[in-house]
């Protein structure tokens, strides 16, 4: 399983930044896809997370009402589109991916991980 994150960026405070994840190596139509982030000296943070098949989304408490996760099956990529972004939200963002972790925030029930991507929002 390969996952393939891009699209991190420098951004103004309040404005907008979609990340895309990449996954290939497998059919992941099973599989739960999520999103998490580092910010330096912090603990990794669960974004979100949602499912190839369908089903509502999950969201962190941070991020709740400002990102959306959505789905591209045929090309096999999520996207995270990410507004009124915050200076609190810079870290870099990591695409994952799990058969069983569905909502879980615990960065070790994720079995597959993609390189980090780094958003930057400055204030």
């Amino acid at each position: 399983v390969q996952l393939q994150a891009s699209g991190g960026g420098l951004v103004q405070a309040g404005g907008s930044l979609r990340l895309s994840c990449a996954a290939s190596g497998q059919t992941f139509s099973m599989y739960y896809m999520g999103w998490f982030r580092q910010a330096p000296g912090k603990e990794r943070e669960f974004v979100g997370s949602v499912t190839w098949a369908g089903g509502p989304a999950f969201y962190g408490d941070s991020v709740k009402g400002r990102f959306a996760i959505s789905r591209d099956n045929a090309k096999n990529t999520i996207f995270l589109q990410m507004s009124g972004l915050k200076p609190e939200d810079t870290a870099v963002y990591y695409c994952t991916a799990d058969r069983k972790a569905r909502s879980s925030t615990d960065p070790s029930l994720w079995g597959y991980w993609g390189q980090g991507t780094l958003v930057t929002v400055s204030s």
